[in-house]
């Protein structure tokens, strides 16, 4: 396979185009503008979110929160261009696949980190060997299936040894989280390493540093002047990320000025009324976002942990809730269509997305069917109505997120057949209790790390997925494994469609509504981007 990155000749993988696109909302907060994108003068920018960061440590984290800092402060061999889909060198000299089991990155001589630390091969090296071996229930180790070993032949070469040859995902997988390369010097081998040592030892490799860290309440960040990666350098003198307990008051931030950027999460109605304001301007993106609830395998029902496992029962269970749900209902009573009806695992816009839950539940054209779901349940022998336990997160998908919930919690109460305990814990507790099964079913969304239908199939239905839900099927396991090395498209894409198909009779997630990532920025502040990787990176930030 002869697929070569290099920093001259940037030969790309080549992906498909996306239906769903995201808004960007641009507001007249901050100071004046500057011409050209500006300079590194002048006063920091301000970002303000509601999301929340679960650990600055890439082997810990699998969430949007924590993406978001750790892409603008640790480097990463190979990215995406702000614009671009194609997967090219960033930290890299060059990356290609040397043989078919072996991907061989080169780096530039003479890197260092923020902290004056030589960055050679032994950071990349450790940073992927730790996170198979932290392999932490909120990281993202899972994706990490096919690599067998890492060499480092000399300071400046990686060889990653792939268990399976002809990969066509690993080097889109080293765009994501576990791609971030750390430094060997101050993280631990065996641990997840606490933010403030991180900060305090300055182990930075991307566009910028930290210079202050106060957990989910503000960071300020620094243009790295050691960094040489693919990305253009800083043109702000700096960035401050401001956590914001209430979207409301988000929102008021961007209408007194108080903030110049606002990304994540606003809900539908503060998007219409700032869309409304003449100092706001709308930018378009790209989309991939999904939003759906979990089954944990072994707690839902009847699970395989409960004093009433049944495994039938179980998935009546499931497929009754799947039913019921009226996704229509929800994407415009909710989110003003902002999102809309999904139908199965892999969206609208990714080669091979199918419906293939449209015609297996409900009333066989996206509706709900509440005798067909009485019907499931009776078939089972499962008594009704079913006490099901649903939980949600009321701060790290949005606002909306509870009316969302409520409305499902209806949807399952009125057909009579359910009794539904919805509860809501704040993310930070979340991500903890979600991965201890606590939740017997319980919401999650998804944005995906890389421009890849297998990225919405390997971390979910994988066996030691990254959901931890139980869910394993050895037929399935294989079905993945074999999309994931096939080089010819059109039988790819098949593979992925009769993924969907299988995954769909099982249920162990509940796909419900597809969308896009909103941010809302000033009037004078230039080159906001929501790039093809679904990133929002602050270096072409300026004001």
């Amino acid at each position: 396979m002869s697929l070569h990155h290099s920093k001259r000749g940037r030969i790309g993988l080549a992906i498909g185009a996306f239906g769903a696109s995201a808004l960007l909302l641009a507001g007249c907060a901050g100071g004046g503008g500057t011409d050209n994108g500006g300079d590194a003068s002048g006063e920091p920018l301000i970002v303000g979110t509601t999301d929340k960061v679960t650990t600055l440590d890439p082997a810990g984290s699998y969430d949007n929160g924590s993406l978001a800092v750790q892409t603008q402060v640790f480097p990463y061999l190979v990215n995406t261009d702000y614009n671009s889909n194609e997967v090219v060198p960033d930290l890299a000299e060059s990356a290609e696949f040397t043989s078919p089991t072996q991907y061989t990155v080169t780096l530039p001589e003479g890197l260092k980190w923020a902290n004056g630390n030589d960055l050679t091969s032994s950071d990349v090296k450790f940073s992927f060997d730790r996170n198979l071996a932290i392999a932490d229930p909120n990281g993202a180790s899972s994706l990490l299936y096919n690599l067998d070993s890492v060499e480092t032949p000399d300071e400046t070469t990686v060889v990653f040894n792939l268990k399976t040859a002809n990969d066509q995902v690993f080097p889109f997988i080293l765009t994501s989280f576990p791609g971030a390369i750390v430094d060997d010097e101050v993280f631990a081998a065996d641990a997840l390493t606490p933010d403030d040592e991180i900060v305090d030892a300055n182990a930075f490799g991307g566009p910028y540093t930290i210079t202050s860290y106060d957990f989910n309440k503000t960071v300020e960040f620094t243009p790295n002047e050691e960094y040489q990666g693919l990305l253009d350098a800083p043109v702000n003198s700096g960035v401050i990320l401001s956590y914001f307990a209430e979207s409301s008051n988000l929102k008021l931030a961007v209408q007194e000025g108080d903030v110049d950027v606002a990304y994540r999460s606003l809900s539908a109605t503060d998007v219409d009324d700032l869309s409304g304001n003449d100092d706001v301007q709308i930018i378009d993106g790209p989309g991939g976002e999904i939003r759906y609830i979990v089954f944990n395998f072994n707690t839902q029902p009847y699970g395989a942990t409960t004093p009433e496992a049944d495994e039938e029962k179980a998935l009546a269970v499931r497929q009754a809730v799947a039913d019921l749900v009226d996704r229509e209902a929800i994407s415009e009573q909710v989110y003003k269509g902002t999102y809309t009806p999904l139908y199965s695992y892999v969206p609208e816009g990714f080669a091979g997305a199918t419906e293939a839950l449209k015609g297996l539940y409900g009333d066989g054209e996206g509706g709900p069917d509440a005798e067909k779901a009485a019907a499931t349940l009776e078939a089972a022998g499962v008594e009704t109505p079913v006490a099901l336990s649903l939980q949600y997160s009321p701060d790290h998908y949005g606002p909306s997120s509870g009316d969302e919930y409520a409305m499902v919690k209806s949807q399952l109460e009125e057909s009579g057949l359910f009794t539904v305990d919805l509860k809501s814990t704040e993310w930070v507790q979340y991500s903890e209790d979600r991965t201890a099964d606590v939740y017997p079913a319980y919401q999650l969304g998804w944005f995906p790390d890389y421009s890849d239908a297998d990225n919405y199939l390997t971390p979910f239905f994988l066996t030691e997925n990254f959901l931890g839900n139980h869910f394993s099927d050895p037929e399935v396991d294989e079905m993945i494994l074999a999309q994931a090395v096939e080089p010819d498209a059109d039988a790819r894409t098949q593979m992925i469609e009769d993924i969907q198909g299988a995954v769909a009779e099982q249920l162990s997630t509940l796909p419900l509504l597809q969308g896009a990532q909103v941010a809302v920025a000033g009037t004078g502040v230039d080159g906001v981007i929501l790039d093809a990787s679904f990133k929002f990176r602050f270096a072409p930030l300026t004001k």
